[in-house]
């Protein structure tokens, strides 16, 4: 048998019996965390919009005897989202948990001299596809009386250079925070994950890169020698003020903290958010 899904997960099966959906899971933070919940026991819908990517992480999950299926489409859509939420209804009869991971910066440069285009395509890719993954999901957890749900921030909110991904993003986080108060009665949790610096060392996530996963190259990330132009020193130096642990994190450090959050060890959090960056300071 291949190397365990996720090493991190020590044995543990907190979602056995339980279905995820896990939105922009071809790759990056969203293969790490189809992989852990599968690791945990739960049967897992893999959603990219990129079929072969989807079809890989399927793939690992049942070179494992764990459950899962590939769910292909654009998440920007309100219908696909409704189709998404609907066939991990029809293929295992519920929905507990959902990672709305879709997303990701695609520009780092000044506001104004972005093209409208590339305005619009940033707001769409990291808006829409957690909105409507949310909108679907939602009601088949109402009536269960139960789910949780993570969404993904980032702390590019405050920085220069992402002005479209970081109006997204805050846009999410205020979403975030107003449905967990509409829901909690309903016995629907709803939280955010906050990655910062986090790379993938697994190549084949370079070779195939989704629409919609996180960028796997993490945010502000330096040129392959971390060097830049201001020499290794400087840029060791600058890399442990801005994150005290003075490395980036990695894939599945950011999905153990989203299945942590999704679990029933988190029963009683709910509108909160959970930075994942190494001990760099957060806005919130």
């Amino acid at each position: 048998m291949p190397d365990a899904l996720d090493p991190k997960a020590m044995g543990s099966r907190r979602f056995v019996g339980k279905v995820g959906v896990v939105g922009g899971a071809g790759q990056g933070i969203g293969r790490a965390t189809a992989r852990r919940l599968a690791a945990e026991g739960a049967a897992v819908v893999v959603a990219d919009q990129v079929e072969a990517t989807a079809q890989r992480v399927v793939q690992e999950i049942q070179d494992h005897d764990e459950q899962a299926v590939a769910f292909v489409g654009d998440l920007r859509d309100r219908e696909t989202c409704a189709a998404l939420m609907q066939m991990a209804v029809d293929s295992f009869g519920r929905l507990d948990c959902l990672a709305c991971i879709a997303g990701g910066n695609l520009w780092t440069k000044y506001y104004h001299l972005m093209t409208p285009e590339q305005i619009e395509a940033s707001i769409l890719k990291n808006m829409w596809p957690t909105m409507w993954m949310t909108y679907a999901a939602v009601p088949i957890m109402v009536k269960q009386k139960s789910g949780s749900i993570v969404n993904i921030a980032t702390h590019a909110v405050v920085n220069s250079g992402h002005v479209p991904y970081a109006t997204a993003k805050g846009g999410l986080i205020s979403m975030t925070l107003s449905l967990s108060k509409e829901v909690a009665r309903d016995g629907i949790r709803v939280n955010i994950g906050a990655p910062a610096h986090s790379r993938s060392d697994d190549p084949d996530d370079r070779l195939t890169p989704s629409l919609y996963g996180v960028d796997v190259r993490g945010e502000d990330e330096d040129d392959e020698e971390g060097q830049g132009e201001e020499g290794p020193e400087m840029a060791e130096m600058r890399r442990r003020i801005t994150v005290p642990m003075g490395r980036r994190g990695t894939m599945i450090e950011q999905a153990a903290a989203i299945a942590f959050l999704l679990s029933e060890d988190a029963s009683y959090i709910t509108g909160q958010i959970l930075p994942v960056n190494g001990g760099a300071t957060y806005p919130f």
